[in-house]
């Protein structure tokens, strides 16, 4: 049986493609809260740190002596405004998104070599998208982007391929464990509050897990991959847009969407 690793599995985007690839594949969930299932093992790990990983893909190659797809799911956002945002909530963002697939990739390598693997990272739209108030997150994001179209070449002589899939809005427990911070409210003339609930509220009806969940799969077991995905009709058509009109236009109206003024009392 084929064997495959998922960071973050424990809920959300990551629980649902868990679910999914249990039908063929033995999965490991590589979260902090998770737990065992039909087909699924967990393991305690915690992606910013190398030991807890590294025990992690040691503990699967002894028990599988394979590993055939990694999932590199697991991650957090912040909101706010960068000017306000503290250096150690940035760096937590960019430490879980970004580093967190980093030491991940860099651990399950000697195993996905062997078995000539694939590499999956969930990255999001907000990397192609940025979204006001959510810069860490979006450029989180965007760096998992690039990472991925080099490490794409760099391991193409294995026989691994790399991609990420970048889903738009979807309802899952993300968004309440969402750390906001609203330091700077008066100074950005109420705007930040308003301008993250509209964020999370598009969220909230968003697409299901579950449908996102399917087209990572779907993407997992094909043949022959592109660098890049983006999951979710509306952001496709944003992709299409973006390459007729520029990204000066689209982040006018990314601005338009999404910095909004706080109403007034009575309205």
């Amino acid at each position: 049986m084929k064997v495959a690793a998922i960071t973050g599995a424990s809920g959300g985007i990551g629980r649902e493609t868990a679910q999914l690839l249990a039908a063929e594949y033995r999965v490991y969930d590589l979260s902090r809260t998770g737990q065992d299932g039909a087909n699924i093992v967990h393991i305690d790990t915690d992606v910013t740190s190398e030991e807890s990983l590294s025990a992690a893909f040691r503990r699967i190659e002894a028990r599988e002596g394979r590993l055939d797809l990694l999932i590199c799911n697991a991650g957090i956002g912040i909101a706010g405004a960068a000017e306000f945002t503290t250096e150690e909530a940035a760096q937590y963002q960019i430490n879980v998104n970004f580093f967190g697939v980093f030491r991940t990739v860099k651990n399950a390598l000697p195993l996905l070599r062997l078995s000539r693997g694939r590499i999956v990272a969930i990255s999001s739209a907000a990397a192609t998208f940025p979204i006001p108030f959510q810069s860490f997150y979006s450029a989180s994001k965007a760096a998992i982007n690039t990472f991925v179209c080099a490490l794409r070449n760099e391991v193409r002589t294995f026989g691994v391929s790399v991609c990420a899939i970048m889903p738009g809005d979807t309802k899952t427990g993300f968004t309440d464990a969402r750390k906001k911070a609203f330091q700077g409210e008066d100074v950005y003339g109420g705007r930040i509050g308003p301008s993250v609930y509209v964020m999370e509220k598009d969220e909230q009806n968003g697409m299901p897990a579950e449908k996102v969940a399917k087209t990572i799969v779907r993407i997992a077991k094909k043949r022959r991959i592109r660098p890049l995905y983006t999951a979710g009709l509306k952001y496709k058509l944003f992709i299409v847009v973006k390459k007729l009109v520029g990204m000066t236009v689209v982040n006018w109206l990314i601005g338009l969407l999404y910095v909004k003024k706080p109403k007034k009392e009575g309205k």
